[in-house]
Protein backbone atom coordinates (compact mmCIF):
# COMPACT_ATOMS: atom_id res chain seq x y z
CA UNK A 1 0.00 0.00 0.00
CA UNK A 2 1.39 3.04 -0.67
CA UNK A 3 2.58 5.28 1.93
CA UNK A 4 0.54 8.52 0.82
CA UNK A 5 -2.78 5.83 1.44
CA UNK A 6 -1.90 4.83 4.52
CA UNK A 7 -1.46 8.23 5.87
CA UNK A 8 -4.91 9.26 4.68
CA UNK A 9 -6.74 6.28 6.27
CA UNK A 10 -4.88 6.33 9.56
CA UNK A 11 -5.88 10.73 9.20
CA UNK A 12 -9.29 9.29 8.34
CA UNK A 13 -9.55 7.18 11.50
CA UNK A 14 -8.49 9.50 13.86
CA UNK A 15 -10.94 12.04 12.64
CA UNK A 16 -13.88 9.37 13.02
CA UNK A 17 -12.64 8.39 16.85
CA UNK A 18 -12.21 11.79 17.74
CA UNK A 19 -16.17 12.95 16.42
CA UNK A 20 -17.54 9.77 17.58
CA UNK A 21 -15.89 10.21 21.13
CA UNK A 22 -17.24 13.92 21.16
CA UNK A 23 -20.52 12.26 21.37
CA UNK A 24 -19.81 9.34 23.40
CA UNK A 25 -22.66 10.05 25.49
CA UNK A 26 -25.55 10.84 23.70
CA UNK A 27 -28.67 8.75 22.78
CA UNK A 28 -32.01 8.87 21.89
CA UNK A 29 -35.86 8.57 22.41
CA UNK A 30 -37.42 6.35 20.63
CA UNK A 31 -41.55 5.96 21.01
CA UNK A 32 -43.69 4.37 19.43
CA UNK A 33 -46.75 6.98 19.84
CA UNK A 34 -47.76 6.59 16.01
CA UNK A 35 -50.19 4.58 14.19
CA UNK A 36 -48.09 2.96 11.16
CA UNK A 37 -44.75 2.63 13.64
CA UNK A 38 -41.55 0.74 11.66
CA UNK A 39 -41.67 -2.66 13.00
CA UNK A 40 -38.95 -2.80 16.27
CA UNK A 41 -36.38 -5.01 14.56
CA UNK A 42 -36.31 -1.99 11.76
CA UNK A 43 -35.74 0.37 14.34
CA UNK A 44 -32.46 -1.25 15.54
CA UNK A 45 -31.26 -1.62 12.38
CA UNK A 46 -31.56 1.78 12.14
CA UNK A 47 -29.62 2.30 15.10
CA UNK A 48 -26.72 0.22 14.61
CA UNK A 49 -26.79 1.39 10.83
CA UNK A 50 -26.05 4.87 12.06
CA UNK A 51 -23.64 3.87 15.67
CA UNK A 52 -26.60 5.38 17.86
CA UNK A 53 -25.27 3.59 21.54
CA UNK A 54 -28.01 4.21 23.79
CA UNK A 55 -31.60 4.62 23.46
CA UNK A 56 -34.46 5.60 25.91
CA UNK A 57 -37.75 3.91 25.69
CA UNK A 58 -41.27 5.12 27.13
CA UNK A 59 -42.20 2.25 27.94
CA UNK A 60 -41.25 -1.79 28.41
CA UNK A 61 -43.02 -2.86 25.25
CA UNK A 62 -42.16 -6.75 24.62
CA UNK A 63 -41.66 -6.47 21.31
CA UNK A 64 -39.16 -3.87 21.10
CA UNK A 65 -36.74 -4.78 24.30
CA UNK A 66 -36.77 -8.47 22.03
CA UNK A 67 -35.48 -6.58 19.53
CA UNK A 68 -32.87 -4.97 21.39
CA UNK A 69 -31.98 -8.57 22.66
CA UNK A 70 -27.86 -8.90 21.88
CA UNK A 71 -27.54 -5.44 19.83
CA UNK A 72 -25.12 -4.23 22.76
CA UNK A 73 -27.38 -0.90 23.23
CA UNK A 74 -27.44 0.60 26.10
CA UNK A 75 -31.33 0.87 27.31
CA UNK A 76 -33.93 3.18 29.32
CA UNK A 77 -36.98 1.69 30.11
CA UNK A 78 -40.10 3.13 30.73
CA UNK A 79 -43.22 3.11 33.42
CA UNK A 80 -46.24 5.47 32.31
CA UNK A 81 -47.40 7.44 35.07
CA UNK A 82 -50.63 5.71 34.92
CA UNK A 83 -48.71 3.02 36.76
CA UNK A 84 -47.21 4.89 39.74
CA UNK A 85 -49.98 5.02 41.87
CA UNK A 86 -50.23 0.97 41.96
CA UNK A 87 -46.08 1.00 41.96
CA UNK A 88 -46.39 3.13 45.01
CA UNK A 89 -48.90 1.06 46.86
CA UNK A 90 -48.01 -2.65 46.23
CA UNK A 91 -44.62 -3.96 46.37
CA UNK A 92 -45.76 -7.15 44.75
CA UNK A 93 -46.88 -5.00 41.82
CA UNK A 94 -43.15 -3.54 41.31
CA UNK A 95 -41.47 -7.37 41.86
CA UNK A 96 -43.72 -8.69 39.05
CA UNK A 97 -43.26 -5.49 36.60
CA UNK A 98 -39.91 -6.23 37.10
CA UNK A 99 -39.87 -9.93 36.71
CA UNK A 100 -42.26 -9.38 33.81
CA UNK A 101 -40.07 -6.39 32.19
CA UNK A 102 -36.47 -6.59 32.95
CA UNK A 103 -35.45 -10.35 34.69
CA UNK A 104 -36.17 -12.75 31.04
CA UNK A 105 -34.25 -10.30 28.93
CA UNK A 106 -31.31 -8.57 31.63
CA UNK A 107 -30.01 -12.32 31.69
CA UNK A 108 -26.36 -13.36 31.44
CA UNK A 109 -24.99 -14.31 27.78
CA UNK A 110 -24.71 -12.61 24.52
CA UNK A 111 -28.78 -12.03 23.75
CA UNK A 112 -28.75 -10.12 26.50
CA UNK A 113 -30.91 -6.80 26.57
CA UNK A 114 -28.36 -3.69 28.22
CA UNK A 115 -30.40 -2.14 30.43
CA UNK A 116 -29.13 0.69 32.75
CA UNK A 117 -32.20 2.64 33.99
CA UNK A 118 -35.72 2.28 34.47
CA UNK A 119 -37.47 5.77 34.18
CA UNK A 120 -40.58 5.61 36.58
CA UNK A 121 -43.18 7.80 35.33
CA UNK A 122 -42.76 10.40 32.36
CA UNK A 123 -42.06 13.48 33.56
CA UNK A 124 -45.23 13.30 36.50
CA UNK A 125 -44.02 16.47 38.12
CA UNK A 126 -45.49 18.70 34.79
CA UNK A 127 -47.31 21.24 35.82
CA UNK A 128 -50.57 21.02 33.88
CA UNK A 129 -50.93 17.63 35.41
CA UNK A 130 -51.65 19.26 38.57
CA UNK A 131 -50.41 17.24 41.76
CA UNK A 132 -52.19 14.04 40.56
CA UNK A 133 -48.77 12.04 40.47
CA UNK A 134 -47.05 13.64 43.27
CA UNK A 135 -47.87 11.53 46.02
CA UNK A 136 -46.41 8.19 44.24
CA UNK A 137 -43.73 8.61 42.69
CA UNK A 138 -41.03 8.75 45.22
CA UNK A 139 -42.84 5.61 47.04
CA UNK A 140 -42.84 3.50 43.06
CA UNK A 141 -39.58 4.61 42.64
CA UNK A 142 -38.36 2.74 46.05
CA UNK A 143 -40.62 -0.14 45.84
CA UNK A 144 -39.09 -0.87 41.71
CA UNK A 145 -35.61 -0.69 43.36
CA UNK A 146 -36.69 -3.10 46.50
CA UNK A 147 -37.27 -5.40 43.69
CA UNK A 148 -34.65 -4.94 41.32
CA UNK A 149 -32.52 -5.68 44.80
CA UNK A 150 -34.25 -8.89 45.42
CA UNK A 151 -33.76 -9.80 41.45
CA UNK A 152 -29.67 -9.28 42.12
CA UNK A 153 -30.36 -6.72 39.18
CA UNK A 154 -29.33 -3.66 41.65
CA UNK A 155 -26.05 -4.09 40.70
CA UNK A 156 -26.66 -3.91 37.00
CA UNK A 157 -29.90 -1.19 36.56
CA UNK A 158 -30.21 2.24 38.48
CA UNK A 159 -34.03 3.53 39.05
CA UNK A 160 -34.53 7.51 37.87
CA UNK A 161 -37.58 9.78 37.59
CA UNK A 162 -37.33 12.02 34.81
CA UNK A 163 -38.24 15.48 35.06
CA UNK A 164 -39.64 18.45 33.00
CA UNK A 165 -37.95 21.63 33.15
CA UNK A 166 -40.96 23.74 33.87
CA UNK A 167 -40.45 22.03 37.63
CA UNK A 168 -37.64 24.93 37.91
CA UNK A 169 -38.77 28.27 38.62
CA UNK A 170 -36.94 31.83 39.09
CA UNK A 171 -38.15 35.28 39.82
CA UNK A 172 -35.55 37.09 38.00
CA UNK A 173 -35.92 33.98 34.91
CA UNK A 174 -31.66 34.30 35.80
CA UNK A 175 -30.15 31.00 36.98
CA UNK A 176 -28.94 31.90 40.07
CA UNK A 177 -32.22 32.37 41.79
CA UNK A 178 -33.62 29.27 40.45
CA UNK A 179 -35.15 26.78 43.08
CA UNK A 180 -37.74 23.80 42.24
CA UNK A 181 -41.62 25.15 42.40
CA UNK A 182 -43.24 25.43 45.86
CA UNK A 183 -45.87 22.55 44.93
CA UNK A 184 -42.63 20.10 44.06
CA UNK A 185 -39.97 21.03 45.96
CA UNK A 186 -40.46 18.89 49.14
CA UNK A 187 -40.97 15.81 46.96
CA UNK A 188 -38.10 16.73 44.71
CA UNK A 189 -36.38 16.48 48.02
CA UNK A 190 -37.20 13.42 48.82
CA UNK A 191 -36.23 12.07 45.37
CA UNK A 192 -32.92 13.63 45.13
CA UNK A 193 -32.25 11.97 48.01
CA UNK A 194 -32.90 8.36 46.87
CA UNK A 195 -31.63 9.17 43.99
CA UNK A 196 -28.49 10.42 45.86
CA UNK A 197 -28.76 6.87 48.35
CA UNK A 198 -28.77 5.40 45.17
CA UNK A 199 -26.17 7.00 42.85
CA UNK A 200 -28.79 7.71 40.49
CA UNK A 201 -28.40 10.94 38.48
CA UNK A 202 -31.42 13.44 37.81
CA UNK A 203 -33.34 12.73 34.47
CA UNK A 204 -33.82 16.34 33.40
CA UNK A 205 -36.00 17.84 29.45
CA UNK A 206 -34.63 20.96 27.97
CA UNK A 207 -36.14 22.46 25.24
CA UNK A 208 -34.53 25.59 23.72
CA UNK A 209 -37.18 25.41 21.06
CA UNK A 210 -40.12 26.03 23.43
CA UNK A 211 -38.18 28.66 26.13
CA UNK A 212 -37.63 30.65 22.81
CA UNK A 213 -40.88 30.82 21.73
CA UNK A 214 -42.39 31.11 25.14
CA UNK A 215 -39.70 34.18 26.10
CA UNK A 216 -39.79 37.52 24.02
CA UNK A 217 -36.49 38.48 25.75
CA UNK A 218 -34.07 35.38 24.29
CA UNK A 219 -33.62 35.00 20.67
CA UNK A 220 -33.25 32.26 17.81
CA UNK A 221 -29.35 33.12 17.84
CA UNK A 222 -29.18 32.22 21.29
CA UNK A 223 -30.96 29.31 20.86
CA UNK A 224 -29.47 27.85 17.92
CA UNK A 225 -25.39 28.21 19.54
CA UNK A 226 -24.70 31.08 17.38
CA UNK A 227 -22.18 33.55 17.96
CA UNK A 228 -24.26 36.59 17.49
CA UNK A 229 -25.89 35.82 20.55
CA UNK A 230 -25.94 38.52 23.11
CA UNK A 231 -24.64 37.52 26.15
CA UNK A 232 -26.60 37.26 29.77
CA UNK A 233 -25.06 38.05 32.79
CA UNK A 234 -25.67 36.69 35.91
CA UNK A 235 -23.77 36.64 39.16
CA UNK A 236 -20.33 36.55 37.82
CA UNK A 237 -21.03 34.21 35.05
CA UNK A 238 -22.17 34.81 31.14
CA UNK A 239 -24.71 32.42 29.58
CA UNK A 240 -24.32 32.78 25.81
CA UNK A 241 -27.31 30.51 24.76
CA UNK A 242 -30.78 29.01 26.10
CA UNK A 243 -28.60 25.53 27.08
CA UNK A 244 -26.51 26.98 29.35
CA UNK A 245 -28.87 29.33 30.58
CA UNK A 246 -30.83 26.15 31.13
CA UNK A 247 -28.44 24.22 32.41
CA UNK A 248 -27.44 26.49 34.79
CA UNK A 249 -31.03 26.62 36.23
CA UNK A 250 -30.99 23.08 36.41
CA UNK A 251 -27.44 23.04 38.40
CA UNK A 252 -28.64 26.42 41.01
CA UNK A 253 -31.83 24.50 41.72
CA UNK A 254 -30.05 21.09 42.49
CA UNK A 255 -27.33 23.27 44.28
CA UNK A 256 -30.06 25.32 46.46
CA UNK A 257 -31.89 22.17 47.36
CA UNK A 258 -28.46 20.63 48.80
CA UNK A 259 -27.82 18.17 46.15
CA UNK A 260 -24.69 19.98 44.19
CA UNK A 261 -22.69 16.69 43.23
CA UNK A 262 -25.99 15.12 41.70
CA UNK A 263 -25.33 13.51 38.25
CA UNK A 264 -27.18 15.67 35.40
CA UNK A 265 -28.94 13.79 32.48
CA UNK A 266 -31.17 15.42 29.81
CA UNK A 267 -33.48 13.05 29.06
CA UNK A 268 -34.98 15.25 25.98
CA UNK A 269 -33.49 17.77 23.87
CA UNK A 270 -34.59 18.59 20.23
CA UNK A 271 -35.65 21.09 17.95
CA UNK A 272 -38.84 19.83 15.87
CA UNK A 273 -38.58 20.42 12.06
CA UNK A 274 -42.79 21.29 11.57
CA UNK A 275 -45.37 22.29 13.06
CA UNK A 276 -44.87 25.62 13.65
CA UNK A 277 -42.36 29.25 12.97
CA UNK A 278 -38.86 28.27 12.84
CA UNK A 279 -39.30 24.57 13.19
CA UNK A 280 -37.19 23.52 10.00
CA UNK A 281 -34.74 21.08 8.97
CA UNK A 282 -32.33 23.23 8.55
CA UNK A 283 -32.91 24.84 11.82
CA UNK A 284 -32.67 21.32 13.37
CA UNK A 285 -29.70 20.55 11.63
CA UNK A 286 -28.18 23.77 12.85
CA UNK A 287 -28.95 23.23 16.20
CA UNK A 288 -28.17 19.54 16.80
CA UNK A 289 -24.28 20.62 15.14
CA UNK A 290 -24.08 23.46 17.85
CA UNK A 291 -25.41 21.01 20.68
CA UNK A 292 -22.88 18.54 19.98
CA UNK A 293 -19.68 20.93 19.72
CA UNK A 294 -20.83 23.00 22.60
CA UNK A 295 -20.71 19.76 24.83
CA UNK A 296 -17.87 18.80 23.57
CA UNK A 297 -16.64 22.18 24.57
CA UNK A 298 -17.82 22.52 27.49
CA UNK A 299 -14.51 22.48 30.17
CA UNK A 300 -14.92 20.05 32.92
CA UNK A 301 -16.91 16.61 33.48
CA UNK A 302 -18.48 18.22 36.17
CA UNK A 303 -20.10 21.36 34.58
CA UNK A 304 -21.83 19.05 31.86
CA UNK A 305 -24.16 16.50 31.58
CA UNK A 306 -23.31 12.67 31.77
CA UNK A 307 -25.57 11.95 29.25
CA UNK A 308 -28.18 13.65 26.53
CA UNK A 309 -30.76 11.88 24.56
CA UNK A 310 -31.85 13.60 21.58
CA UNK A 311 -35.62 14.33 21.28
CA UNK A 312 -36.73 11.85 18.86
CA UNK A 313 -35.36 9.39 16.67
CA UNK A 314 -38.34 9.01 15.00
CA UNK A 315 -41.25 11.53 14.16
CA UNK A 316 -44.70 10.64 16.20
CA UNK A 317 -48.21 11.32 14.88
CA UNK A 318 -50.21 10.23 17.80
CA UNK A 319 -48.03 12.39 20.13
CA UNK A 320 -49.94 14.91 21.74
CA UNK A 321 -50.29 18.31 20.38
CA UNK A 322 -51.29 20.21 23.87
CA UNK A 323 -48.43 22.28 23.48
CA UNK A 324 -48.24 22.33 19.67
CA UNK A 325 -48.10 20.65 16.46
CA UNK A 326 -44.50 20.52 16.53
CA UNK A 327 -44.69 17.79 19.44
CA UNK A 328 -45.32 15.05 16.18
CA UNK A 329 -42.07 16.44 14.49
CA UNK A 330 -39.34 16.00 16.92
CA UNK A 331 -37.81 13.20 14.51
CA UNK A 332 -34.16 13.54 13.10
CA UNK A 333 -35.67 10.60 11.03
CA UNK A 334 -39.54 10.83 9.36
CA UNK A 335 -41.77 8.18 10.53
CA UNK A 336 -40.53 5.58 8.17
CA UNK A 337 -36.80 6.44 8.85
CA UNK A 338 -35.51 8.73 6.60
CA UNK A 339 -33.38 11.53 7.82
CA UNK A 340 -34.57 15.06 7.34
CA UNK A 341 -30.97 16.40 8.25
CA UNK A 342 -27.59 15.13 9.35
CA UNK A 343 -26.18 15.06 12.27
CA UNK A 344 -23.19 12.85 14.36
CA UNK A 345 -25.25 10.21 16.59
CA UNK A 346 -22.23 8.28 16.79
CA UNK A 347 -21.67 7.57 13.03
CA UNK A 348 -19.14 10.07 12.93
CA UNK A 349 -17.78 11.73 9.88
CA UNK A 350 -20.54 9.76 7.55
CA UNK A 351 -23.93 10.76 6.64
CA UNK A 352 -26.73 9.10 8.38
CA UNK A 353 -27.98 6.07 7.28
CA UNK A 354 -31.90 5.72 6.31
CA UNK A 355 -34.32 2.83 7.02
CA UNK A 356 -33.79 -0.03 4.63
CA UNK A 357 -36.48 -2.27 3.05
CA UNK A 358 -39.39 -0.70 4.23
CA UNK A 359 -42.74 -2.04 2.95
CA UNK A 360 -44.78 0.97 2.13
CA UNK A 361 -48.47 0.94 0.94
CA UNK A 362 -48.78 1.24 -2.89
CA UNK A 363 -47.60 4.59 -4.30
CA UNK A 364 -51.37 6.28 -4.39
CA UNK A 365 -53.16 8.98 -2.74
CA UNK A 366 -56.19 10.59 -2.23
CA UNK A 367 -56.82 13.91 -3.28
CA UNK A 368 -59.94 16.09 -4.17
CA UNK A 369 -62.05 15.49 -7.27
CA UNK A 370 -62.74 18.59 -8.85
CA UNK A 371 -65.49 17.80 -10.69
CA UNK A 372 -67.50 17.51 -8.05
CA UNK A 373 -69.55 20.15 -6.07
CA UNK A 374 -67.01 20.60 -3.28
CA UNK A 375 -69.61 23.14 -1.00
CA UNK A 376 -68.63 20.63 2.62
CA UNK A 377 -64.65 20.21 1.92
CA UNK A 378 -64.11 21.75 4.50
CA UNK A 379 -66.15 20.73 6.80
CA UNK A 380 -64.87 16.98 5.45
CA UNK A 381 -61.42 18.08 5.89
CA UNK A 382 -61.89 19.00 9.54
CA UNK A 383 -63.72 15.60 10.21
CA UNK A 384 -60.50 14.03 8.90
CA UNK A 385 -58.30 16.05 10.63
CA UNK A 386 -59.68 15.23 13.59
CA UNK A 387 -58.50 11.28 13.33
CA UNK A 388 -55.45 12.39 11.43
CA UNK A 389 -52.41 14.12 11.61
CA UNK A 390 -52.76 17.75 10.01
CA UNK A 391 -50.46 18.98 11.87
CA UNK A 392 -48.50 19.93 8.60
CA UNK A 393 -51.34 22.26 7.75
CA UNK A 394 -50.91 24.44 10.83
CA UNK A 395 -48.84 27.98 11.14
CA UNK A 396 -45.52 28.09 10.47
CA UNK A 397 -45.69 24.35 9.15
CA UNK A 398 -44.76 23.22 5.94
CA UNK A 399 -48.35 22.70 4.19
CA UNK A 400 -49.46 25.68 5.72
CA UNK A 401 -49.54 27.64 2.41
CA UNK A 402 -51.63 25.02 0.70
CA UNK A 403 -54.39 27.03 -1.02
CA UNK A 404 -57.61 24.84 -1.73
CA UNK A 405 -57.93 22.40 -3.14
CA UNK A 406 -54.32 21.20 -1.77
CA UNK A 407 -54.88 21.87 1.79
CA UNK A 408 -58.26 19.74 1.43
CA UNK A 409 -56.40 16.94 -0.21
CA UNK A 410 -53.78 16.58 2.43
CA UNK A 411 -56.50 16.34 5.20
CA UNK A 412 -58.49 13.61 2.50
CA UNK A 413 -54.60 11.80 1.99
CA UNK A 414 -53.87 11.69 5.50
CA UNK A 415 -56.72 10.07 6.67
CA UNK A 416 -56.39 7.98 3.63
CA UNK A 417 -53.23 6.78 4.59
CA UNK A 418 -54.21 6.44 8.42
CA UNK A 419 -56.81 3.82 7.26
CA UNK A 420 -53.95 1.99 5.27
CA UNK A 421 -55.77 3.26 1.67
CA UNK A 422 -58.96 1.71 2.51
CA UNK A 423 -61.46 2.50 -0.50
CA UNK A 424 -64.18 3.93 1.71
CA UNK A 425 -61.66 5.96 3.15
CA UNK A 426 -61.26 8.50 0.15
CA UNK A 427 -65.22 8.49 -0.21
CA UNK A 428 -65.52 11.95 1.61
CA UNK A 429 -69.47 11.58 0.82
CA UNK A 430 -67.88 11.33 -3.90
CA UNK A 431 -65.82 14.52 -3.30
CA UNK A 432 -62.45 12.49 -2.54
CA UNK A 433 -60.63 10.90 -6.09
CA UNK A 434 -57.48 8.06 -5.69
CA UNK A 435 -54.62 9.10 -7.85
CA UNK A 436 -51.25 7.17 -8.50
CA UNK A 437 -50.03 10.86 -9.14
CA UNK A 438 -47.96 12.33 -6.25
CA UNK A 439 -49.51 15.16 -4.98
CA UNK A 440 -47.13 16.48 -3.16
CA UNK A 441 -45.63 20.32 -3.25
CA UNK A 442 -42.32 21.77 -2.76
CA UNK A 443 -41.43 20.89 1.09
CA UNK A 444 -45.04 19.44 1.75
CA UNK A 445 -45.04 15.92 1.60
CA UNK A 446 -47.93 13.70 0.81
CA UNK A 447 -46.89 10.81 2.71
CA UNK A 448 -47.26 6.99 1.82
CA UNK A 449 -48.16 4.49 4.72
CA UNK A 450 -45.79 1.79 5.71
CA UNK A 451 -46.99 -1.98 5.96
CA UNK A 452 -48.86 -2.09 9.23
CA UNK A 453 -48.76 -5.92 9.51
CA UNK A 454 -45.95 -5.38 12.19
CA UNK A 455 -47.02 -2.25 13.00
CA UNK A 456 -50.62 -3.30 14.39
CA UNK A 457 -48.79 -6.32 16.38
CA UNK A 458 -46.60 -3.68 17.88
CA UNK A 459 -49.44 -1.56 18.66
CA UNK A 460 -51.95 -4.50 19.98
CA UNK A 461 -48.95 -6.11 21.64
CA UNK A 462 -48.12 -2.55 24.09
CA UNK A 463 -52.02 -2.08 24.48
CA UNK A 464 -52.63 -5.63 25.84
CA UNK A 465 -49.34 -5.58 28.00
CA UNK A 466 -49.90 -2.18 29.68
CA UNK A 467 -53.57 -3.39 30.14
CA UNK A 468 -52.15 -6.84 31.88
CA UNK A 469 -49.85 -5.18 33.49
CA UNK A 470 -52.65 -2.64 35.21
CA UNK A 471 -54.53 -5.16 35.87
CA UNK A 472 -51.60 -7.54 37.76
CA UNK A 473 -50.93 -4.53 40.07
CA UNK A 474 -54.19 -3.72 41.17
CA UNK A 475 -55.01 -7.52 42.01
CA UNK A 476 -51.97 -7.52 44.13
CA UNK A 477 -53.08 -4.56 45.07
CA UNK A 478 -56.34 -6.00 46.68
CA UNK A 479 -54.23 -9.09 47.59
CA UNK A 480 -51.96 -7.08 49.99
CA UNK A 481 -54.88 -4.92 51.90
Amino acid sequence: MPSHTLIFLLISLLLTVSVTRSVEGIGVNWGTAASHPLPPQKVVELLKANNIAKVKLFDADSLVLQSLSGSKIRVTVGIPNSMLRSLNSSLKAAQSWVHDNLTRFVSDGASRVLIDYVAVGDEPFLQSYGEQFHPFVVGAAANIQAALLKANLADKVKVVAPNSFDAFVSDSSLPSKARFRPDVNKTMIELLTFLNKHRSPFFVSISPFQIYHENKNLTLDSALFRKTAHPRNDSHKTYKNIFDLSYGTITSALSTAGFPQTDIVIARIGWPTDGAPNATSPLAQEFAKGLIDHLQSMSTKSSKPTEIYILSLLDEDKRSTTAGNFERHWGVFTFDGQAKYQVNLGQGLRKLVNAQGVQYLLPRWCVVNNNKDSLNTTALALDACAAADCTALGPGGSCFNLNWPGNISYAFNSYYQLHDQNAASCDFGGLGLITTVDPSVDACRFSVGVKTSASISLHKSSVFFEMMVSMLSVLFLLISL
